[in-house]
């Protein structure tokens, strides 16, 4: 629903109702993530020197020259499951606690962004998240910390008219920067 508060008709506010799905906070951890590039080159080379040592020990263990070593050759696997799939099990996490608090109310206006459940009320001005991502799905609000560490996602299923798509793209224009 679209409530125009003044004569421009950019201006107004734009509220939002839907169910968190793990799908939003997949795509908001890696458009967190993008920010947070140089961070993110850390996890990844981590991956690579785990998947090689694996390598590396395994085959020595079968050419003969070294004895397995059967704790690396198990735990080196699933360190690099870990490491591959952390932000789908963080995205998992953080849907399983969207979903005990019921539907989301979101409402975006000039004054900010305030996100209501059944359990909570939140409100943010524009410069505790000041700049933001649009993705297919959804528009995402980040902190400006070089850690990335808050972030609010507006999923657009949550509009109930695709047309309201342009005014909560406007209303985020007008007061964050695009990431």
């Amino acid at each position: 629903m679209v409530m125009d508060m003044g004569r421009d008709a950019g201006h107004g506010v734009v509220e939002l109702v839907y169910q968190p799905a793990t799908e939003d906070f997949t795509g908001a951890l890696r458009e967190r993530e993008r920010l947070r590039r140089r961070r993110v080159r850390p996890r990844r080379w981590a991956f690579v020197v785990v998947a090689l040592t694996f390598v590396l020990n395994a085959s020595l263990s079968l050419a003969g020259r070294d004895k397995p070593n059967w704790f690396l050759l198990v735990l080196m696997p699933l360190a690099a499951t870990l490491v591959f799939f952390t932000p789908r099990l963080q995205a998992r996490a953080f849907q399983k606690l969207g979903a005990r608090n019921g539907t989301f109310r979101a409402t975006v206006s000039d004054a900010g962004v305030t996100v209501a459940n059944d359990n909570s009320t939140t409100s943010l001005n524009w410069s505790a998240q000041p700049r933001y991502r649009e993705t297919e799905d959804a528009f995402i609000t980040y902190s400006d910390d070089k850690n990335v560490s808050c972030f609010t996602v507006l999923p657009k299923r949550g509009l109930p008219d695709p047309a309201d798509t342009d005014r909560l793209r406007a209303i985020l224009d007008r007061h964050l920067a695009r990431a």
